[in-house]
């Protein structure tokens, strides 16, 4: 992989063809800050403090922004549009950084590599390595990014890369050193010794090269030099190693001879032979070795890349690489065996464990013969019993470095009696299962090949022009074989043998739920029946939970492959208690029936859900319209304690009735932000619960679910997710005659129209949501509606008709003892007190909302709230606490992704730098929020920052800057 960015000398970024510029210094720091904690969260306050030490300006937050916008240019450019590697992760941004892009990383790596080689004596490898590592040294790490490089933790970090750099240079003279490059090695050692005079590693290796070069007087001259200014400037003298190397010179000892390598003893090799089409798979492969004791292959390579803590032992006795079938766990073992075998002199032992034949799985007791066996033991002195024929060949292994590759094991109890006890013996262990319960083990588990190596094996397979000349073919095929190398073999060995296929013919046979399956199968190579070896084994299992596993399996299938589930919805899908959906989840995760790519959150890979769905036959039509039926029902219901969560809304939709709702395990959540993150992550699977909803009639739950949203749409109604939602459910309940769900569904379209500023077409609907309630006597419906219609008149500017709906709104919800109402209305007075030029009684009214709400855990009411508040101090002349407040209201709107009001917290904050003639600060705000508004097509905001941008550039024009605050209103405002 090409490096692509630099920290190792001035700051660079390279595309893989070229250098991409990175202008501006402000942009430079802000790429090094997160490079320097790539792949990690950085938060604002560090990233602003990187920007700006301690002289933070105001408008920070907004600057920051633009800042990092420019970087996803430059990002984007340098990755041709394919990646977005920036991401918004609270409380800030992280920086997506792969495997070997980043030269500090691969630096660090290397200097790894020459370590390992370096204690092994060999040293050839440290010359080769240090080679490769000392290439990426461009020079002084962030030489260019002063003053940023000179703070603390950038600093130390540089500190760090320098010494290791320091460090890999005293390795490659021992290699000179070891090889008899002494005289050689005199030059660079003089110049070195020279740039760090108190060094003392330099200076003995100095001292062994001169001397083994016949220079002693030169050699001795360099001792008492370093010990003079050793003395002279730290008061100390030289260490025992300087002291061993002058002991050398005294005694005038001949340099040291090349040591005699250890003759090769012959062992049994067994592995299969490797498959010539291997692909990717490389952090993998690296981590693999790593564990097995063994250092890296070739350069590059990072030895133990992905073994971090966790992971396993340094050196494990048994390596386990899991993966669903077909995902090329056996590829890798061989690939990986094959390459250590010269690590493991006394042998490599092969066997497939047979773990899910249909004809049984291999003993161990079997196994243990063979393998004593082949080491050398009689068949005569075979024990009878299998613990016996273990304690043999433990006791065989112990002075013995082999490999044991024990292929396709069903479980932990499979493999434990074949396994060495200790010594430097290991064994490369393969299942379908994680085997987290086999002692002493590492675990590899393999997703799915990434995109790149998908192509790359198809390339290999099928010819590389071949497949670029149809990309768009070449998308849908990889996309149908899901990044299963399996797949991607039968896929490219058909193409292969068919040159006249067009890449589209067979993309088309690949169509999902069309044949699919039926297409990947060749030969011996089938995926169907790969997946039914897993399927089988638990389905036909002992085990009642696994048994329980295999149904949960079908119905995934076939009622909800496309999507995600968590102990507590598969709890309404199973109909089971949480803990026992969560049991059974684990079971098929650990049997690689289910992706489990983060806590608690569970997957069918493609493939598999479309095999799981076509088991059909195994449970009834009505079994699974029942598990349907109980899932949607619980989405309508998580959907309900998010929107309370996320707007603590004044009156909820009534709940659903009947035996679904029984016994529910719902998610809780902390504040608003959190529930609505959960509902943003499931809006996919709730359209998807939306129409199967209307499919079976259920318009009680369709209308339920687009109801449910508004949490969700309170950030992020500018997406129109919401509008389509409502209105596929408007269908529903009209085609059923629903009239509960048509007040509801019309009473939440005014709110989305409202909040777009579709003013017309919101009170149109509020009308008709306030008869349809009316007619129910619903009070608390009406005094909402109201206190909406209040909303709309003030967007509008009809301050009359929106004091007189407030005061209605009111009070309704006096009547029903409605407090939480009450505050909600008292902030539509204080915004009828703003429009009508009353700015001390609208900021009395602000502060009393403020203080009802602040802690609520409301964020969305609380920003908008300062956010009118701010606005109303500018209009008092408070500039400080203007900016105070409006700040904080636009941390919550950053903190929760709300690009519509982080669009709004920006043109009342260039607002108020534009009143009180701050225009630097005005102009940048402007285009800040006008970039946020064309980004996410929010037409309003995006006229708004035209007409500001223009009033600024006249005021600027016609105006000399002001030398202090002003309190006057410009042309420009609002």
């Amino acid at each position: 992989m090409v490096v692509k960015f630099g920290l190792l000398g001035p700051l660079v970024v390279h595309d893989g063809t070229e250098l991409r510029p990175v202008t501006g210094p402000k942009v430079r720091v802000l790429l090094a800050a997160l490079l320097l904690r790539a792949n990690r969260t950085v938060s604002r306050d560090t990233l602003k403090e990187a920007l700006w030490g301690a002289s933070v300006p105001a408008s920070a937050d907004a600057s920051l922004a633009n800042h990092l916008t420019r970087l996803r240019r430059v990002l984007a450019a340098a990755d041709g549009g394919t990646e977005e590697r920036l991401r918004t992760v609270a409380p800030g941004y992280q920086l997506t950084v792969h495997e070997g892009e980043l030269d500090a990383d691969v630096f660090e790596a290397r200097v790894l590599a020459v370590q390992q080689a370096h204690r092994r004596g060999d040293w050839e490898a440290v010359r080769r390595e240090t080679g490769l590592a000392r290439t990426l040294w461009r020079g002084t790490p962030l030489a260019d990014l002063a003053p940023f490089s000179d703070t603390e933790a950038p600093a130390l970090r540089v500190h760090q890369l320098a010494e290791a750099r320091l460090q890999l240079l005293e390795w490659s003279f021992d290699a000179e050193l070891g090889l008899g490059r002494h005289h050689e090695a005199v030059a660079p050692l003089t110049a070195l010794a020279g740039e760090h005079p108190l060094r003392e590693g330099f200076h003995r290796r100095l001292m062994l090269a001169l001397h083994r070069s016949g220079r002693r007087a030169e050699a001795f001259a360099v001792f008492h030099r370093l010990r003079r200014d050793l003395v002279d400037e730290l008061g100390t003298e030289p260490g025992a190693a300087v002291h061993e190397a002058y002991a050398e010179v005294l005694a005038g000892e001949p340099a040291p001879g090349p040591a005699p390598r250890a003759a090769s003893v012959s062992a049994p090799f067994q592995l299969p032979c490797e498959g010539e089409a291997f692909t990717g798979r490389e952090a993998e492969a690296a981590t693999v070795r790593a564990l097995l004791g063994v250092p890296p292959e070739a350069p590059g390579e990072a030895a133990g890349a992905d073994a971090a803590p966790g992971s396993g032992p340094a050196h494990a006795r048994a390596v386990v690489i899991s993966g669903m079938g077909g995902v090329g766990k056996t590829a890798l073992a061989m690939h990986v065996a094959h390459r250590v075998r010269d690590a493991f002199p006394d042998g490599a032992l092969y066997a497939d464990l047979r773990g899910y034949c249909s004809g049984g799985a291999r003993t161990a007791h079997e196994l243990l013969a063979r393998f004593l066996s082949d080491l050398g033991v009689h068949q005569d002195a075979l024990p009878e019993d299998t613990d016996d024929r273990a304690t043999l060949f433990r006791s065989a292994l112990a002075e013995r470095r082999v490999l044991l590759v024990l292929d396709n094991a069903r479980n932990a109890a499979h493999v434990a009696p074949l396994l060495p006890a200790g010594g430097h013996s290991a064994a490369l262990i393969t299942s379908r299962q994680l085997l987290a319960d086999l002692p002493r083990s590492a675990k590899v588990p393999l997703s799915p090949l990434p995109e790149s190596d998908q192509h790359a094996l198809l390339a290999r397979l099928a010819g590389a022009e071949r497949v670029r000349s149809e990309p768009e073919a070449l998308a849908d095929i990889m996309a149908a074989c899901g990044g299963l190398p399996l797949a991607l073999h039968i896929v490219g060995g058909r193409l292969a043998s068919r040159p006249s296929w067009p890449l589209a013919l067979l993309a088309k046979r690949l169509t999902p739920h069309q044949g699919r399956l039926d297409t990947l199968a060749m030969g011996h190579f089938d995926v169907r029946r790969t997946f039914a070896m897993s399927y089988v084994a638990i389905r036909d299992s002992e085990q009642p939970l696994e048994r329980e596993a295999a149904r949960a399996f079908r119905l995934l299938g076939r009622v909800w492959s496309a999507h995600a589930v968590t102990p507590q919805s598969a709890a309404a899908l199973l109909d089971v208690t949480e803990a026992r959906a969560a049991a059974v989840l684990d079971v098929l995760a650990d049997a690689h029936l289910l992706l489990n790519p983060e806590p608690d959150r569970y997957q069918l890979h493609d493939l598999l859900g479309e095999y799981a769905a076509q088991r059909d036959d195994e449970d009834t039509e009505e079994e699974r319209t029942a598990a349907l039926l109980r899932l949607l029902s619980w989405y309508a219901a998580a959907l309900a304690a998010a929107t309370v969560a996320a707007t603590r809304e004044t009156q909820s939709p009534p709940l659903l009735g009947g035996d679904a709702l029984k016994n529910l395990s719902l998610p809780e959540f902390a504040d608003d932000d959190e529930a609505i993150r959960w509902t943003a992550r499931e809006l996919p699977a709730v359209r998807d619960a939306l129409t199967r909803a209307g499919e079976l009639g259920r318009s009680d739950i369709a209308w339920r679910l687009a109801v449910g949203l508004f949490g969700h749409a309170s950030t992020h109604w500018w997406t129109g997710e919401w509008d389509a939602c409502l209105e596929q459910a408007m269908d529903i309940a009209r085609r059923h005659d629903d009239r509960l769900g048509q007040a509801w569904l019309h009473r939440r379209t005014a709110v989305a129209h409202g909040m777009a500023y579709r003013n017309e077409a919101c009170l149109e609907h509020l009308r008709i949501a306030l008869d349809l309630f009316t007619e129910r006597a619903d009070l608390a419906a009406q005094a909402s509606i109201l206190g909406n219609m209040s909303a709309v008149y003030l967007q509008t500017e009809d301050s009359e008709q929106a004091l007189a709906h407030a005061e209605r709104s009111r009070d309704l919800y006096r009547a029903t003892r409605n407090t939480k109402g009450e505050a909600l209305l008292l902030s539509r007075i204080a915004d009828v007190h703003k429009m009508r030029g009353e700015p001390d009684r609208a900021a009395a009214d602000y502060r009393r909302v403020i203080d009802l709400i602040r802690g609520s855990g409301h964020g969305v009411f609380l920003a908008t709230a300062l956010t009118n508040y701010g606005d109303t101090l500018r209009v008092l002349g408070e500039r400080d606490k203007a900016f105070e407040v409006l700040a904080e209201a636009l941390s919550i709107r950053l903190r929760m992704n709300d690009q519509g009001g982080t669009a709004d917290c920006l043109v009342f904050t260039a607002r108020a730098h534009h009143h009180f003639g701050e225009w630097d600060a005005a102009r940048e705000t402007w285009e800040s929020c006008l970039e946020l508004a064309r980004r996410h097509n929010l037409g309003m905001r995006i006229d708004e920052c035209l007409e500001g941008l223009k009033a600024l550039a006249s005021q600027v024009l016609t105006e000399e800057k002001p030398r202090g605050p002003v309190t006057r209103r410009p042309s420009g405002g609002s």
